[in-house]
């Protein structure tokens, strides 16, 4: 049980704060807690927390993934690379599709409480306009690079939620997501070969 509520702490801290640089957007509240934790003493997450964390980040990485890959399934010149950026869209669209619904079911907000960070496996929008300026294959290897990350991110991210989440239909979703990760990863290497 230590072990659990140990990683529900890290995966917290970890889609709290660290891979976040730059300033919050004043559109973006922070959330804060009016009491500080001493150095010894242990986290307690409360039920739900390590879920609504997943669903949270899980959310906007895959639109930014989605948003990049139609820019590939649309400008790719190798066919491939086309068809695959193709099928992976559709395949995040319907995780999306399940992820939104319990967002709302844990009454969480449907905005994005990570936008303006820089987050490892997040495509941003200055992702976004590297790839919308480059050509050819310039253009492949930022959504290569960019798509690797991601799939990469989001596996171990899935996979702390399957190891601490406590909501049974989202503990199922990134369990899905884990298994899914690891052939689109396989699927990565040979187009990008």
């Amino acid at each position: 049980m230590k072990a659990v509520r140990g990683t529900a702490a890290a995966l917290l801290v970890l889609l709290a704060a660290p891979g976040c640089s730059g300033a919050t957007p004043a559109s973006t509240p922070l959330r804060t807690s009016p009491v500080s934790t001493p150095v010894n003493t242990p986290v307690q997450t409360p039920s739900g927390a390590t879920d609504a964390a997943w669903l949270q980040l899980m959310t906007p990485m895959n639109e930014g993934a989605v948003e990049l890959l139609a820019m590939a399934a649309d400008r790719a010149t190798d066919p491939g690379l086309r068809s695959w950026a193709t099928g992976l869209a559709a395949a995040h669209r319907a995780e999306l599709d399940r992820m939104r619904p319990l967002l709302r079911q844990l009454g969480l907000p449907a905005t994005n409480i990570h936008e303006g960070h820089e987050m490892p496996g997040m495509v941003t929008p200055g992702d976004l306009a590297k790839a919308r300026a480059a050509k050819g294959a310039a253009f492949e290897k930022v959504v290569v690079v960019q798509i690797r990350e991601h799939l990469e991110h989001s596996a171990r991210v899935s996979r702390s939620e399957v190891d601490a989440g406590s909501e049974a239909a989202a503990k199922k979703l990134a369990a899905s997501l884990v298994e899914a990760r690891t052939a689109e990863l396989d699927a990565l290497k040979r187009v990008a070969t």
